[in-house]
């Protein structure tokens, strides 16, 4: 549980400077409704607000179709914090006006009754993989001028959004074309739930909604972990098991934990990461989740799968607008397909 003490302590995100003559993006806020959401033991909305920004040549040249990139949030934030966090449409822009090609980013919301969907598949949740893989590509294909191909379409992340791009990535190659993962949480198998047993107590007599928002950040966390990884639907009210009873470690919900960790099945997956056009991962030189990102990449390594790894100068969130608008969208304009033709 060592990157969610990290991210309370997140500090001030900093911000590019202006990009000089950069025109502005179209700004859209719509909803999109997932199938794959429907019928979720915790009642979180099927219906979910998104944030699309439209390329500024978007509006004029009607006949011209885009790349689109799908840009996840972190945990116990939703997609207009992450938008203020990234510092769009500033980034993007800037991004546009410093050379990169004209492309559609999403941001698709992904909160939770517990604060985070972790982007998993669970009957409790939602199956929140497939909303992001199935449900908001379809959306943006069917009501956008999209160039609807996995070769022009990326995934990006930040956090738990760095997991799920990696969990999505992995899965669904099918989809994308393109993986950017920025500073991934809970890529490892993880213990067996908090050793603070005032902590343990406050989860375990949570009965609803409201008493998970009394939670501090890392009880909520642990709640939404279990509904995304151990959903239970014969347990209710909350419908999910915890990797602890009574204090005590609870051997086959961590090992349901750890079934959902991406380093312990990105070996089933490595047909699918040889078809990408291409992967970066990036993670701070301060930033506690730094162990699981090297992790990745050498497991990457290992097969000779290849990709860009970075190591930069910062904490989990001091650099992610910068590297946004400077790192992120540049390896999408290089690696994705512009052309329909393209593959």
């Amino acid at each position: 549980m060592v990157f969610l003490l990290l991210l309370l302590a997140q500090v001030k995100t900093e911000v590019p400077s202006i990009v000089p003559d950069a025109r502005p993006a179209i700004v859209e806020r719509i909803k999109i409704h997932g199938k794959a959401l429907e019928g979720n033991l915790e009642g979180n909305a099927a219906g979910r607000e998104a944030i699309v920004f439209l390329p500024p040549s978007y509006a004029k040249e009607k006949k011209r179709r885009y790349p689109v990139v799908y840009a996840l949030h972190g945990y116990s934030i939703g997609a207009e914090q992450w938008s203020k966090e990234i510092h769009v449409p500033q980034t993007i822009e800037g991004a546009f006006a410093s050379g990169t090609k004209e492309m559609i980013v999403v941001l698709p919301d992904s909160k939770t009754v517990h604060n985070g969907s972790m982007y998993s598949s669970s009957v409790t949740t939602g199956d929140f993989e497939n909303y992001i893989a199935r449900d908001v590509v379809s959306y943006m294909d069917a009501h956008y001028r999209t160039i609807p191909q996995r070769s022009s379409r990326g995934l990006a992340g930040h956090s738990m959004g760095g997991y799920g791009a990696t969990r999505i990535g992995l899965k669904h190659a099918d989809v994308f074309g393109a993986v950017y993962i920025m500073s991934p949480c809970c890529l490892a198998p993880m213990g067996g739930g908090p050793v603070n047993p005032a902590v343990a107590k406050a989860i375990s007599e949570v009965q609803s909604p409201a008493d998970s928002a009394k939670l501090n950040f890392f009880a909520r966390a642990q709640l939404a972990q279990s509904a995304a990884w151990a959903p239970n639907p014969k347990n209710p009210p909350l419908y999910l098991d915890l990797p602890f009873k009574d204090g005590a470690p609870q051997p086959e919900v961590i090992a349901r934990f750890a079934a959902n960790s991406p380093l312990a099945f990105l070996d089933q997956y490595v047909g699918n990461l040889r078809q990408y056009r291409g992967i970066a991962i990036d993670v701070g030189d301060k930033d506690g989740l730094k162990t699981g990102s090297v992790q990745l990449h050498e497991a990457l390594d290992r097969y000779g799968i290849a990709h860009g790894f970075e190591i930069y100068s910062g904490t989990h969130t001091s650099a992610v607008a910068v590297r946004f608008q400077n790192n992120v969208m540049p390896f999408f304009s290089k690696n994705l397909c512009f052309d329909k033709n393209c593959k």
